[in-house]
């Protein structure tokens, strides 16, 4: 459903939202490593998520990434997801064909667009700080 790069980028926000409600900055490689993502790939991913300015990254020896405490709970998954795949996902065709709409629909698209209204209103009221609380007290995990 979700890129790979946007699949990262959601896993590498939760894990740098649970450090940093306990007030700690992480390195590209903890990131990596604590949600199994490669991390050339998670670097350019929270390069991105940086241009958005949905995290702040710190230059230096004692830089990394870190989110504030209005990042935190006031951040979308929403947010997260048209950051990384853009908008496609809220108003795109279920069968990605280009003509698509509700005058010209594709076989899917009366099915596909309560699917997408669903995803749109869960994406758009689950915050980064709901996901990083469930992190925090062991109830979903990041890794396999």
């Amino acid at each position: 459903m979700f890129s790979k790069a946007c699949e990262h980028g959601i896993k590498a926000i939760i894990y740098i939202a649970t450090q940093s409600l306990e007030g700690n900055r992480v390195k590209i490689t903890e990131v990596s490593e604590h949600t199994g993502t490669p991390e050339a790939f998670t670097a350019k991913v929270l390069g991105l998520l940086t241009k958005h300015n949905v995290l702040h990254s710190i230059k230096g020896p004692f830089g990394g990434f870190e989110m504030d405490h209005d990042q935190i709970h006031q951040t979308t998954l929403s947010q997260i997801v048209k950051a990384v795949d853009g908008d496609e996902i809220f108003m795109g065709c279920g069968l990605g064909l280009k003509e698509c709409n509700a005058l010209k629909p594709c076989p899917m698209h009366n099915s596909f667009v309560k699917i997408r209204t669903d995803l749109k209103d869960m994406l758009e009221s689950t915050t980064v700080y709901q996901l990083a609380v469930g992190l925090i007290s062991g109830e979903s995990i990041l890794i396999r």
